[in-house]
């Protein structure tokens, strides 16, 4: 199903890029193939270099062989020919052909833009492509490490002096899971690696401890209460740590987060809980209310 989502908002996206590329085409909105007449507000002949005005900016150029023109552009340059060079792949440096000039003015033919917008989706696939591959790589170190200490406590048997550490606590979030079952463990380690931040790590543990919930289900047709505040407490996890997704970004600038995202995380925990907390009662309630 989530597969049919984005593929949808890709084809809607390409089809609306694909409509706003022939509006352009039909009604010329580029302006391609007109000329644009400057004003020479200085002239450098022995070294080339002109300066063209006109009444609301102002640009360098240098002249070049050929009757061609280069104009030297920058983040600061107006954004009519930043789209140009970017549509015709001329970094900083924008070339336009010389149709008139004398000593006061220039005349100047620029490169057409068609179908900026298509182009555009396509390079923004291939630059979030390429993000993902860096990101990937940027996260197997610190997945890898944090996922082997996970097996080493879960294989060294420190797993369930976590698990009688937090057994009150669990017992009063999960009060209809025995006392010894395997799903304590699950979650325990499920909230271990969200509270240090490993997402993706918590990821399989979390589907592991929803397996075990499930047998622990009467009504296999929805979820239980102990599954309903499971989810809640994996979605709004206190995260003493910064995600690694974040480290991968943002490198050390990430420290600078540490309070805000432990603030946040921890009033996100505790609406969860109460939410849960409250919605699980009035199930009860409500069942009670049918049995008698």
């Amino acid at each position: 199903m989530l597969n049919k989502i984005w593929a949808s908002l890709i084809i809607i996206g390409i089809s609306f890029a694909f409509a706003q590329d022939v509006y352009d085409e039909v009604y010329n909105t580029h302006n391609n193939g007109i000329p644009v007449q400057f004003e020479l507000l200085t002239s450098d002949t022995s070294h080339q270099q002109l300066t063209l005005t006109t009444s609301t900016y102002k640009l360098n150029a240098t002249l070049k062989q050929n009757n061609k023109i280069q104009i030297h552009l920058s983040s600061d340059s107006p954004k009519k020919f930043l789209q140009i060079s970017a549509a015709n792949n001329q970094k900083n440096n924008l070339i336009a052909d010389i149709i008139s000039r004398d000593n006061t003015s220039i005349t100047l033919l620029f490169p057409e833009i068609h179908w900026e917008k298509l182009r555009e989706v396509t390079q923004a696939a291939f630059d979030t492509a390429e993000f993902a591959v860096k990101l990937a790589l940027g996260l197997i170190g610190i997945m890898a490490l944090w996922l082997g200490l996970m097996q080493i406590i879960e294989k060294s048997g420190l797993i369930n002096y976590l698990v009688k550490f937090v057994q009150p606590f669990l017992s009063w979030l999960f009060p209809n899971i025995p006392k010894h079952h395997p799903a304590l463990a699950s979650i325990s380690m499920n909230m271990t690696a969200n509270i240090l931040g490993l997402g993706n790590a918590a990821t399989p543990l979390g589907i592991k401890a929803m397996q075990q919930l499930q047998k622990l289900n009467h009504n296999k047709d929805s979820a239980s209460d102990e599954m309903c505040m499971f989810l809640a407490l994996n979605t709004s996890s206190v995260q003493l740590l910064p995600p690694v997704t974040l480290i991968a970004l943002m490198g050390t600038q990430v420290s600078e987060l540490i309070m805000p995202i432990i603030l946040a995380t921890s009033c996100s925990t505790l609406v969860a809980i109460s939410v849960a907390k409250l919605f699980a009662a009035q199930r009860r309630k409500k069942r009670e209310s049918c049995n008698s």
